[in-house]
């Protein structure tokens, strides 16, 4: 299993990103998919999660209303839209799959939100 993410970057605060998360070595779309971060000295912390279908989602109470999960299972590919970013966004960006009672993680993405 590989999960390799992208899209991280510096945002001012009140900007936008859009991180992807391509995904091999198992049949993706069985699995159900999340998004979790980590800020400096902090736990890791689910943000988002979407069924293999995609057709149920569910999120952290801090993002709920700005960020959004997505999946297009012809890819192999997990997307988290994320909107009006603030600072307390900032954080390491991990992709999941939880696959035959096994959790599989990327090596992450960094968000920076800042003036």
């Amino acid at each position: 299993v590989q999960l390799v993410e992208s899209g991280g970057g510096l945002v001012q605060p009140g900007g936008s990103l859009r991180l992807s998360c391509v995904a091999s070595g198992f049949r993706f779309s069985r699995w159900s998919m999340s998004w979790y971060r980590q800020a400096l000295g902090k736990e890791r912390e689910l943000v988002a999660g979407i069924t293999s279908a995609g057709g149920s989602t569910d999120y952290a109470g801090s993002v709920k209303g700005r960020f959004t999960i997505s999946r297009d299972n012809a890819k192999n590919t997990v997307y988290l839209q994320m909107n009006s970013l603030k600072p307390e966004d900032t954080g390491l960006y991990y992709c999941n799959a939880f696959v035959s009672g096994y959790a599989y993680w990327g090596q992450g993405t960094q968000v920076t939100v800042s003036s």
